[in-house]
């Protein structure tokens, strides 16, 4: 008789279940919150001697803590990964990533429509230390190629990337980054493992702004980053530990919190946003949605390919899409709120100037963080500010 391979618990299961001793922590249902920054020893031989957490001891908690551990072994192994580090915010875990992977003459390519303050890292502030950066469209592997050169050490992707929500093919760029002697990283904040696991298509690193859906309920930062266990213990001991981005116990709390239901919520984020996509595209005021569950996107079917579905994210064009006219439209909001940030509980709505990738021409969206309050309040919400 064949043996049967053992069954993968399914994603919601892992989130409750998989890294958690609640015997050792007396039968309690959520774990213990660890909030030391310090922890002692029985005697001199023991700290002279200390080697943790190998020794199954904790010391500092800038280096590692029980809590934290217990959200890094779970967000490893919903990222199909085999080690994580989290970080004190999305952009912590994004820089000591890069860091990781690009020293002083290298050079790296990412997209032009990568996350704001990532741009402002690799456009701005690394050039200082001679590491040079290549921003290209991303919409086809060929982008990255024309852009690579000899001294080339990274390529950084983000699929969906921000505001206009383009993809990257992760296989054919992580096939592309290996031929090469490439590293690759993912910003996989957008998805999250629910509906994405970049690793699985041959990504090096995956980074997780945390305070967006895997926190979910806009009261923590947080960031994290998923790959090998080799490039993590690297990672871990020079970028985390000597830069200082160490996660708080209670954001990691928090955040095992946030987990518990993150497959529930992104249901209802994609069937809401979905729902509101549809409807705006029907609407003959808007010129365009952005919004990679619609079945016209021009990437829908590597979307289909590479994701298991689409987040509460979009954005759209008004046909007279001037910035007074997106500004009157949103600040007619009600439900959806005016603020930076997205994944939370809340719908938030924001202006923005971006360029236009296909004709380099500058133009104001409008982007939309669709929150768990009932669809048809939202949606009313929309009707009555576009009327405006």
């Amino acid at each position: 008789m064949a043996v049967q391979p053992e069954r993968r618990p399914g994603f919601e299961t892992l989130c409750v279940h998989f890294g958690e001793d609640r015997a050792a922590n007396l039968g309690a249902a959520a774990p213990p919150l660890y909030q030391c920054s310090t922890f002692t020893y029985p005697d001199c031989a023991s700290f002279v001697d200390r080697n943790p957490p190998a020794d199954g001891r904790y010391d500092y908690t800038r280096t590692a803590n029980p809590t934290t551990a217990i959200l890094e072994r779970k967000i490893a192994e919903l990222e199909r990964g085999e080690a994580c580090r989290a970080f004190g915010s999305g952009m912590a875990a994004i820089s000591a990533a890069i860091l990781s992977c690009a020293k002083s003459g290298e050079h790296v390519v990412t997209i032009e429509t990568v996350y704001g303050p990532t741009r402002r890292l690799l456009a701005d502030y690394l050039p200082r230390f001679n590491i040079e950066t290549t921003f290209v469209r991303g919409t086809e592997v060929d982008h990255f190629r024309d852009a690579l050169r000899l001294n080339t050490r990274l390529i950084y992707v983000e699929s969906p990337s921000s505001l206009l929500f383009e993809l990257q093919d992760l296989t054919a760029v992580a096939k592309l980054a290996r031929s090469r002697g490439i590293a690759t990283i993912a910003d996989n904040s957008n998805a999250t493992p629910y509906f994405q696991n970049p690793l699985d298509f041959g990504i090096d690193l995956v980074v997780h702004t945390a305070t967006k859906y895997i926190g979910g309920h806009s009261d923590l930062v947080a960031g994290l980053v998923v790959g090998s266990k080799q490039r993590i213990d690297a990672l871990s001991a020079a970028e985390g530990e000597l830069l200082g981005g160490v996660a708080d116990p209670f954001a990691g709390w928090l955040m095992l919190r946030g987990l518990r239901t993150l497959g529930l919520r992104l249901d209802r984020h994609q069937r809401s946003a979905l729902h509101l996509a549809r409807f705006l595209e029907s609407d003959a005021r808007i010129d365009r949605v952005h919004y990679p569950g619609l079945e016209n996107h021009p990437q829908a079917g590597l979307a289909k390919r590479q994701m298991r579905g689409q987040s509460g994210l979009l954005s759209f064009e008004l046909r007279e899409s001037s910035r007074e006219r997106v500004f009157a439209a949103v600040n007619a909001l009600k439900l959806f709120c005016i603020a930076v940030s997205w994944g939370g509980y809340e719908s938030l709505a924001i202006p923005a100037e971006v360029a236009d990738p296909r004709t380099g021409q500058k133009k104001w969206i409008i982007r939309l963080s669709v929150g768990l309050e009932s669809l048809e309040d939202l949606k009313a919400d929309l009707y009555q500010a576009l009327g405006r």
